[in-house]
């Protein structure tokens, strides 16, 4: 990681000033850069050592991190990773324009790998965010939007650069389909999971551990799967309390919210689901030849289920 971060500090050099200090603001607040260390984690596993998995560890986390740029300013979030959004700090015209930038700039670096495969799948995987993006926007305020639908809107916004990481570490190592496939497989599975325990922190986290402001989810009318299980679960009066709040973004009641969420067992539901794909993730690393690195996806599929932030 310590190399990726030298590849990140270096290609961040733009004569624009501004580009700098905005791309700067926001990778520097950390994060669990969780989709460059599985690029690695799977290059390791594999047996890649080259110095092409620094580049694309890289590009993914600049097209992450572009995504977060855009979604702040989408979502008009404020609070990111315990500290004001860039879009917050430096305002929404330079989050929009940076985040291109950093798109940009990871397509330059795409290059230097000199395989029209990584090219492809990372091409797909930009697109299918974007569309994810798309989706969810038309979501908002659709208190009608059932699992399966929620579910389309994650696998494709979030856990799609997921399986692209997995997928470029099997192509790097010239891996035969069938692994390459397991990796994918366990890459979209772990990213699901992610996403789906860090909707669930929305009503049972910590607004200080998690650096992001709870009933943010709310507030934007998303129908998370909790707000889902709830509504299904619930009294007819709780159904209405939920599906009120999401048709409006109304966080005035959100202890209440959260109260039904917890009630009704929502987030046990929630949890289970996460619970599920990330057995799916596991069986997916099983097919990876053992050593440690294969070992460190494994723990990584187990443990994502005990976050808290």
């Amino acid at each position: 990681m310590a190399q990726v971060d030298a590849v990140i500090a270096r290609r961040l050099d733009s004569g624009v000033p501004l580009v700098g200090d905005v791309s700067r603001y926001i990778i520097s607040a950390g994060g669990k850069r969780l989709r460059p260390a599985l690029l690695l984690l799977v290059c390791g596993a594999l047996g890649y050592t080259g110095a092409q998995r620094f580049n694309l560890a890289a590009v993914v986390e600049f097209i992450h991190t572009a995504t977060l740029l855009h979604d702040d300013v989408v979502d008009e979030s404020t609070l990111r990773r315990g500290r004001a959004t860039a879009n917050e700090r430096f305002g929404n015209p330079a989050s929009v324009l940076v985040g291109d930038f950093l798109y940009s700039r990871a397509f330059q670096m795409m290059l230097d790998a000199g395989q029209m495969r990584v090219m492809e799948i990372l091409a797909d995987a930009t697109n299918v965010i974007a569309e994810g993006e798309v989706l969810q926007l038309m979501n908002m305020h659709d208190a009608s939007l059932d699992e399966a639908g929620y579910l389309r809107v994650i696998r494709s916004k979030t856990a799609k650069l997921f399986e692209a990481s997995a997928r470029l570490g099997a192509v790097l190592a010239g891996s035969p389909p069938a692994l390459e496939q397991a990796c994918a497989d366990y890459g979209q599975a772990l990213g699901t999971a992610f996403q789906v325990i860090d909707d669930v922190l929305d009503y049972d986290g910590d607004a200080a551990e998690m650096g992001k402001n709870l009933g943010d989810d709310l507030r934007e009318g998303k129908a998370t799967l909790s707000l889902i299980a709830a509504m299904q679960r619930g009294t007819p009066a709780q159904r209405d309390l939920v599906r009120h709040a999401i048709e409006n973004g109304a966080v005035d009641e959100l202890d209440r919210i959260v109260a039904v969420v917890r009630d009704t067992g929502a987030l046990e539901v929630t949890r289970e689901a996460a619970a599920a794909e990330a057995q799916r993730a596991i069986d997916a690393a099983m097919q990876l030849p053992r050593n440690p690195h294969a070992e460190a996806l494994l723990q990584l599929a187990a443990q994502l289920l005990s976050r808290r932030a």
